[in-house]
């Protein structure tokens, strides 16, 4: 159970927790190699329990470098996570730095856990893929006692933080362009939701490739949540309509598998009656029926850009930050074609 945060916790709140004497608690934290590892662990525990580095002392214990960064993940279930993370321990192994992993499954108990392990200076940076701030800015945790920061594949708003990422507008962008050269002027964009900052980038980029076809194709806008699920349901919204698109440009790929699936079961045929495009070439994008044509993220590149841009921040104790975009690349498979010159889809 955590110490009251009714005040400031103090040195002597960590040493009565830890059994030690104030003494030894200051000797871990400013010369953690002169005294016993049993005694470095329970000083560590109780910096922890009690959240006591997000003050001054925070400084002290990152002047000792423990040459491990931490990865706070919203889930590693995402099927991009994996060639991310492959990419930064290979940009950190390869510069002397180990990388321990925070699944916080989008969790605050779990994430504020997390937070009070980084706040002992256990680690000497942050590699952030949840979109936001730790613990969302709590006031408890200062922004300034954090270790370097860098957030990859989803840049948080109002920050000033290094972001490495695919430039969602840009590709996005060149997706719906392809549609368009196949013909198709009916296209639909589905969202990832209402307040998701990657979906609207590449609603941007949607919103450019029509505009720059022609002034007069429609911005057609339907909210999903990411999840093939939400991609089936968009679809059976879309059939309660009088109008319905010829193309799908799909916030990801999993949304565009629902919608492949919804269009399926109604018996239509994909790319003969509809076209479906997605976003990030997921290991099962290939393996669907059909083969699944999307944007391609360079996920362990930008693991290991973003690996090179948090060391470089940790070397030299901070540094400005930097937009890094890297380009996604087309990768056309079955599930588009061109327009039909009668497709079953188009109600009159």
């Amino acid at each position: 159970m955590n110490l009251p945060s009714s005040k400031p916790t103090t040195i002597e709140d960590v040493a009565k927790l830890a059994g030690v004497s104030i003494a030894t608690v200051s000797r871990t934290i400013r010369t953690p190699e002169k005294v016993t590892e049993s005694t470095r662990k329970k000083v560590t525990a109780a910096i922890a329990r009690t959240g006591y580095t997000a003050n001054a002392m925070a400084q002290n214990l990152r002047m000792q470098r423990s040459h491990m960064v931490m990865v706070l993940a919203p889930t590693i279930a995402d099927p991009n996570f994996p060639a991310i993370l492959t990419g930064l321990e290979k940009e950190a192994n390869d510069r002397g730095y180990g990388v321990l992993i925070g699944n916080t499954e989008g969790e605050i108990p779990l994430e504020a856990k997390y937070m009070r392990f980084i706040a002992t200076g256990m680690v000497d940076g942050l590699v952030l893929l949840t979109g936001h701030l730790p613990v969302a800015g709590d006031p408890k945790i200062p922004k300034q006692t954090l270790p370097p920061l860098v957030t990859v594949g989803r840049p948080i708003e109002g920050e000033d933080i290094s972001y490495v990422g695919v430039h969602d507008v840009a590709a996005s962008k060149i997706a719906t362009e392809y549609l368009v050269s196949l013909g198709h002027r009916k296209i639909v964009f589905l969202s990832g939701g209402p307040s998701d900052i990657v979906s609207d980038l590449r609603h941007t980029g949607y919103r450019l490739g029509l505009k720059e076809a022609s002034d007069t194709i429609e911005d057609w806008r339907v909210e999903g949540d990411g999840t093939s699920e939400g991609g089936r349901a968009a679809v059976e919204r879309l059939f309660i309509k009088d109008t319905l698109p010829t193309a799908f440009v799909c916030f990801n790929d999993n949304t565009a598998i629902g919608v492949i699936a919804a269009l399926r079961l109604r018996g239509f045929d994909v790319p003969k009656d509809f076209s479906v495009i997605g976003f990030d070439d997921i290991p099962f994008a290939s393996n669907v029926t059909p083969g699944l044509t999307t944007v391609r993220q360079p996920r362990q590149q930008i693991g290991e850009k973003a690996m090179r841009v948090l060391l470089d921040h940790i070397a030299n104790r901070g540094g400005a930050s930097e937009n890094h975009l890297m380009h996604g690349d087309l990768v056309v498979r079955e599930s588009c074609g061109s327009v039909s010159r009668s497709p079953r889809g188009q109600r009159s």
